[in-house]
């Protein structure tokens, strides 16, 4: 997650505040009050612009909190209603650095009511530089849990024209300020989709710009973190098909780890939205992820494919070992994190079930397709090596698929009086790549791609 980021403008007179050891001289003759007493000089907008400057500088150093506790922000918060623009573009910027700092910062920001004549700034007649110096105020403030009585509807329709802009930098803040809300304020979710905004962070994420990129897709994963039904309107805004882009493409790590969370998110949701996710041709992305990627990557893209595999239907559990589910999610069992390791479990149960409900009635063979690959890919070894596995509800899930599928090999490999019983897993010889699928069971239809 991008924290704030403060502004260190330059002084009217060179560099004379970016040295740390200036504003410390200026801190120790205590004349900060000053400054912000200065602040409240009506007739002299010139100079309160000046000491809206300086302390807009200390704001950007190590010392933001005294700025803070000096007494400008009340009188900061007034200049924001100042007849001079050029005040209150000082007076905005000032305020922004604060807000990138601590939580109290904020807090003392809130307690002075900054929210409304912050927003009150955004008019259509407003020059890109102070938009811009707005809109990454109005972010900073937002980064964190907002206090129960600021209104989030007001921020957020703000927002989502902003969104629409053709400057970078604007739409960047915009889409960190989604990004911030739909994590720090309940029901925030539910308000950015009624503002609209879901439509054009969808379209976003065709953007060529990373620094536009990379808060979009973390606000669209926030988004995708809510009920099935707000999902569901990422769904049907197109979001799949552009993220089956992103994921079969070139693009840097942490852009590709979201557009993995995005999947995982939406298939934990209802068997259509699983579909929707098999449709948009993602699972062999994913799979290409989980074989080729780095850790990180790999193990997100696991869980997408673990909570696919969990939920699907026998149909859509044919098409994923189709695709070469099976090897992949066998290998997540080697993974040093207990709730993916049970996901992906409950997973190869699914799978399994499904397996034995299609062979039966079969005349020729009286073996689960799935089962009998996870054993010559070698799952059938990883299953077993968790049974050492310090987690009550895996070592039972474990044993439970051990005894209902395999229950015959396990057997074997503990007898110590059968040859070579505990190398049945090296007798097949099988890679990543060329190990041979699964035969679908004779029951299920066969599935267009």
């Amino acid at each position: 997650m991008t924290p704030p980021v403060s502004w260190k403008p330059q002084s009217s007179s060179g560099n004379f505040f970016q040295m740390n050891s200036t504003v410390i001289k200026i801190i120790r003759a205590d004349v900060l009050p000053r400054f912000a007493e200065f602040l409240s000089r009506t007739g002299l907008p010139q100079l309160q612009m000046e000491a809206a400057w300086v302390l807009t500088n200390i704001a950007a150093s190590d010392y933001t909190l005294l700025v803070a506790e000096s007494g400008a922000v009340p009188r900061l918060v007034e200049l924001l209603g100042s007849p001079n623009a050029n005040v209150r573009h000082q007076a905005i910027w000032c305020l922004g650095n604060i807000a990138a700092d601590l939580p109290s910062c904020r807090d003392i920001l809130f307690d002075h009511g900054v929210v409304t004549p912050l927003l009150s700034q955004f008019r259509e007649d407003m020059k890109i530089p102070v938009l811009r110096t707005a809109m990454w105020a109005l972010s900073n403030l937002c980064f964190g849990k907002l206090p129960a009585e600021v209104q989030v509807k007001p921020i957020l329709e703000i927002v989502s024209q902003l969104i629409h802009s053709a400057d970078e930098k604007i739409l960047a803040d915009a889409c960190w300020t989604v990004y911030y809300l739909c994590g720090g304020v309940d029901d925030a979710i539910q308000d950015a989709l009624d503002a609209g905004v879901c439509p054009q962070l969808v379209n976003l994420l065709m953007h060529a710009s990373s620094s536009v990129l990379l808060p979009v897709i973390m606000a669209l994963a926030r988004i995708s973190a809510g009920d099935d039904a707000q999902v569901q309107v990422l769904i049907e805004n197109g979001i799949l098909n552009c993220l089956a882009q992103l994921l079969g493409r070139n693009y840097p790590k942490n852009i590709k780890k979201q557009a993995c969370l995005i999947v995982s998110n939406i298939a934990t949701g209802s068997k259509d939205q699983i579909q929707a996710v098999i449709d948009a041709s993602i699972i062999s992305p994913l799979i290409v992820i989980l074989k080729t990627s780095e850790t990180d990557i790999k193990k997100e893209a696991a869980w997408a494919l673990s909570n696919a595999a969990s939920g699907a239907s026998s149909e859509q559990i044919q098409y994923l070992v189709s695709r070469g589910c099976l090897e992949p999610l066998c290998n997540v069992l080697t993974y040093q994190d207990p709730d993916l390791v049970y996901t992906c479990l409950e997973g190869l149960e699914n799978i399994l079930q499904a397996g034995e409900a299609g062979k039966k009635g079969e005349e020729e063979s009286e073996t689960n397709p799935y089962a009998q690959f996870i054993l010559e890919s070698g799952g059938l070894d990883k299953l077993e090596d968790l049974q050492d596995v310090n987690s009550e509800r895996i070592y039972g899930l474990v044993m439970k698929l051990l005894q209902s599928y395999w229950e015959e090999e396990v057997s074997e490999s503990d007898d110590p009086n059968i040859p070579g019983s505990n190398d049945s897993a090296d007798s097949v010889e099988t890679t990543s790549e060329d190990a041979a699928q699964p035969p679908a069971p004779a029951s299920v239809a066969d599935e267009a791609e």
